[in-house]
C-alpha cells in the first residue's frame, strides 16, 4: 500500500520562489500540494500562469487563513516580509501544523534587530520559537521545530562558506570582507525598473553599498554565534546579468598558518553529514553554472601567500538552496524523512 502523502499549502505561489516550490513539490514522492494562493492570479489555473510546470489541476486561490489551516498539514509562506508574520500569527490555532516561512520575518532572533532593519515586528512572541532553517548547522533543532525561518539567499552562501572556519577559530572574526554577486531573479518577479532587461543586460553593478543590505544582520547573527562573540562584516552585494545564481567571495585573515589540505580537513569534518555540500578540488573554483537548478552549494578556497589571507568562495542557486530547495530540505527534516527527498535533481549544465 502506498504511503499517505502530506498535504501542503503554498501561500504566495506566483513569484519566483513560489514557482520553484511548485516545480520541486509537484513531483515530490511524499507530498501533495493541495492549495496555492495568489491575489493577482486568483481563479486561474497554475498551468496558465506557469506553463513550464506542465499539466496540473491546481488553481490559484485566495482563501481565509482558517481555510488554509483546514487544508494543509504543512504551509510554506512565500510572501513579502511583514505580510508573512500576520499570516503565521493567524495559523497558531493548529499546533500540529508545520510552518516554513521564506520571508525575513522569523530569521532574526531579536525583535529590536528586526525593527532596526524592517520595522516593528507584529508577532515578537514567535521569534523565540522559530528555528533558523540552515540544516547544515541546525539539523537537530529543525527536527523538533514547528516554525522555521528559512534563511536568505545571500546569508546561505556566506554562512556555509564560513561556518567551519569560524567554529574552529581558524580565522579572525574581525575584518571579514564579503563580496556577493546575484542573478536578477533575486530581485523578485514583480515589475521594477531596476530589473528590466535593458537595465541589467550588459551591465554589472553593486547596490546597497556601505552596510545597507537587509541581509547583514542575519549574516552577523549567525556568524557571531559560530564565532562565540559579536562580530561585524563588510558586505557588498552585486547584480549580475544572469537569471539565477549567487557567488560569494570571503576575504579572511587566518589565526595561524593554514594549508590548502588543512582547510579541506576542516570543511570535510564539519560537513561530513551534509549531502548538499560539494567541496571543489585544489585546481578548481566554484561556479554558479554547476549548481544551477539544484540544491547544492559548491565551496572552494585559495591561500594568498603574498598577503597571508584566505579567500573562500561559495556558489548556490539563489532560488533553490537559497530559497525553495532549502525550504523543502527543512520540510523533509521536520517530517523525519531523508533530507534529500525530492531534491536530488542534478544541476542544469550548461
Amino acid at each position: 500500500m502506498a504511503e499517505a502523502k502530506v498535504r501542503v499549502v503554498i501561500v504566495g505561489g506566483s513569484g519566483y520562489t513560489g514557482l520553484e516550490l511548485l516545480r520541486l513539490l509537484i513531483p515530490h514522492p511524499r507530498v501533495e500540494v493541495v492549495g496555492v494562493t495568489s491575489r493577482q492570479y486568483q481563479g486561474k489555473k497554475v498551468q496558465q500562469v506557469f506553463p513550464s510546470l506542465g499539466p496540473s489541476e491546481l488553481i490559484f486561490i485566495n482563501p481565509a487563513i482558517e481555510e488554509l489551516v483546514d487544508e494543509g498539514e504543512a504551509v510554506f509562506t512565500a510572501v513579502p516580509h511583514r505580510e508573512a508574520m500576520e499570516i503565521v500569527a493567524g495559523l497558531q490555532g493548529k499546533k500540529e501544523l508545520r510552518i516554513i516561512d521564506l520571508s525575513a520575518d522569523f530569521r532574526l532572533r531579536q525583535a529590536e534587530t528586526y525593527q532596526d532593519w524592517y520595522g516593528p515586528h507584529q508577532a515578537p512572541e514567535l521569534l523565540a520559537e522559530a528555528v533558523y532553517g540552515l540544516p547544515e548547522i541546525y539539523f537537530s533543532r529543525i527536527q523538533q521545530a514547528r516554525l522555521i525561518g528559512n534563511p536568505g539567499c545571500y546569508p546561505t552562501s556566506v554562512i556555509l562558506g564560513l561556518a567551519p572556519l569560524l567554529k574552529a577559530g581558524a580565522v579572525q572574526a574581525d575584518g571579514m570582507v564579503i563580496d556577493s554577486k546575484s542573478g536578477v531573479s533575486g530581485a523578485g518577479r514583480s515589475l521594477a525598473l531596476g530589473s528590466l532587461y535593458c537595465e541589467v543586460a550588459e551591465g554589472f553593478k553593486a547596490y546597497k553599498v556601505g552596510g545597507e543590505h537587509r541581509h547583514i544582520p542575519e549574516i552577523e547573527q549567525e556568524l557571531s554565534l559560530l564565532a562565540g562573540r559579536p562580530l561585524r562584516v563588510t558586505f557588498t552585494p552585486h547584480l549580475v546579468p544572469m537569471s539565477r545564481g549567487i557567488l560569494s567571495t570571503m576575504v579572511l585573515s587566518p589565526e595561524k598558518e593554514l594549508t590548502w589540505k588543512g582547510v579541506r580537513d576542516l570543511f570535510e569534518d564539519f560537513y561530513r553529514e551534509a549531502p548538499f555540500i560539494r567541496l571543489v578540488g585544489e585546481d578548481d573554483l566554484p561556479n554558479t553554472l554547476r549548481v544551477r537548478g539544484s540544491n547544492y552549494c559548491e565551496i572552494g578556497w585559495r591561500l594568498d601567500r603574498r598577503t597571508g589571507r584566505l579567500i573562500v568562495l561559495s556558489a548556490i542557486d539563489n532560488l533553490v538552496k537559497g530559497a525553495a530547495g532549502q525550504a523543502i530540505q527543512n520540510l523533509n527534516i521536520l517530517l523525519g524523512w531523508d533530507q534529500t527527498l525530492g531534491l536530488t535533481q542534478l544541476p542544469l549544465y550548461p
